[in-house]
C-alpha cells in the first residue's frame, strides 16, 4: 500500500470506529456551540473527563453565552468553579470572555487568534477551532501523542522538541480536511478507549494493520522515554 493509500486508509477507518464507538459526552451535545466547546476545553486541561461532567451543564446554566459570562461578577464565577481547581483556568476563561466582548467581533474562529486569548494553549486553540469552526487544524494532546507514536515507532519521547515535532507533522498530514473536528476527537477517544498508556487493546484498534508497534506486539514499548535514540520517522503524506 502506498503512503497515500494508506493515509486516505487511516483516516476513513478512524473515522468509520468514531461514529460506532464515540463517547457520548455532554459538550460533545454543543457542537455548534463555540462558547461551550471553548468552556470544555478549559475545563478539561489538566483534569479528567469524568470529573468534568459535575461541572460542565451547571457552569453553562448559569453562564449561558459569552457575553453573561464576561459581564458576572468574579466572585460568582469563581463560585460556580469551586472545587474544580487549577482556578488560573477560569480567571484566564473569565478575562479572555471580556476581552472578546470588548473587541466585538465575537470568539475567534481560528488556531492562532484563539492562542491570543489568556488561558488558550496550542491544543485547546485547535481543538475549539477544528470541532467548533471546522478549520483543518490537528488538536494534539497526549492521547494522540500516545497513539501517534505507536502508530510510526517514533524513537523519540513526545516532550523531546523533535519528538513533538515529528508528532505534530505526522497528525496534520493524517487529518481529515473534511471532518476535522471529528478527526481530533477520534484519536482522543482512541486513545482513552482503545490504545491505553497500559494493557492497550490492540486486537480491538482499527488501525492495527497500519500500527508498527502494534504488529511488532510492541505498543507498551511506546511512547519512548529514551532521548539518546536516532531519529527516524516513518513518513507520512
Amino acid at each position: 500500500m502506498g503512503v497515500r493509500s494508506e493515509t486516505t486508509a487511516i483516516r476513513r477507518k478512524l473515522l468509520s470506529w468514531y461514529d460506532k464507538n464515540r463517547r457520548d459526552l455532554p459538550w460533545r451535545r454543543r457542537a455548534d456551540d463555540p462558547y461551550a466547546q471553548w468552556v470544555a476545553e478549559i475545563m478539561l486541561q489538566q483534569t479528567r473527563v469524568e470529573t468534568v461532567f459535575a461541572y460542565y451543564e451547571p457552569f453553562l446554566k448559569l453562564f449561558p453565552t459569552v457575553d453573561i459570562l464576561a459581564r458576572a461578577k468574579s466572585k460568582a464565577v469563581l463560585k460556580a468553579w469551586e472545587g474544580l481547581g487549577y482556578y488560573r483556568r477560569i480567571l484566564h476563561l473569565h478575562r479572555a470572555a471580556r476581552m472578546v466582548c470588548e473587541g466585538g467581533g465575537g470568539i475567534p474562529t481560528t488556531g492562532g487568534e484563539l492562542r491570543e486569548l489568556p488561558g488558550v494553549g496550542e491544543y485547546t486553540a485547535a481543538a475549539v477551532a477544528s470541532i467548533a469552526f471546522g478549520r483543518p487544524e490537528a488538536a494534539v494532546d497526549g492521547n494522540v501523542a500516545r497513539v501517534i507514536s505507536r502508530l510510526v515507532q517514533l524513537p523519540l519521547p513526545p516532550s523531546a522538541p523533535a519528538g513533538k515535532k515529528a508528532i505534530h507533522e505526522i497528525a496534520a498530514t493524517l487529518l481529515d480536511r473534511k471532518r476535522p473536528g471529528d478527526f481530533n476527537q477520534a484519536w482522543m477517544d482512541l486513545g482513552s478507549m482503545i490504545c491505553t498508556p497500559r494493557a492497550p487493546k490492540c486486537e480491538q484498534c482499527p488501525l492495527l494493520a497500519h500500527c508498527a508497534a502494534g504488529r511488532a506486539g510492541d505498543a507498551e514499548s511506546y511512547p519512548q522515554r529514551d532521548t539518546n535514540k536516532r531519529i527516524v520517522v516513518r513518513p507520512m503524506r
